[in-house]
């Protein structure tokens, strides 16, 4: 069983940053890969970036550039930088893990995180 908590501000204005963040808990294993993914207004929730055991990171065309995933090797808190927001970035944000699966496809996730919602203003 897994735990994870996001937490972070979670309204800006467009342009503004904002950083996320994941507590990982309860865990008997670390997850081989963590994620973010974001679920917008009518929208379908979507993958925007991963990190993986080993350091490597990969995000979404939508993000690249402008959001960066990190996590704490000391307690494998996942966090989410997130930079020159727009108000398209506006979502419900979630924390996501997978023990073996690619944390690129929504059903390779093993456990979710309950969602923080993020709002840009223009």
């Amino acid at each position: 069983q897994v735990h994870l908590v996001e937490s972070g501000v979670d309204s800006v204005q467009a342009g503004g940053s904002l950083r996320l963040s994941c507590l990982l808990s309860q865990y008997d294993y670390r997850p081989g890969c963590m994620a973010w993914f974001r679920q917008g207004p009518g929208k379908q929730r979507e993958w925007i970036s991963s990190i993986y055991t080993d350091g490597a990171a990969r995000h979404a065309y939508s993000v690249a550039g402008r959001f960066t995933i990190t996590q704490d090797n000391a307690d494998y808190t996942l966090y989410l930088q997130m930079n020159s927001l727009k108000p398209e970035d506006t979502a419900e944000y979630y924390c996501a893990a997978s023990v073996y699966g690619t944390c690129i496809a929504a059903g390779s996730i093993d456990y979710w995180g309950q969602g923080t919602r993020v709002t840009v203003s223009s």
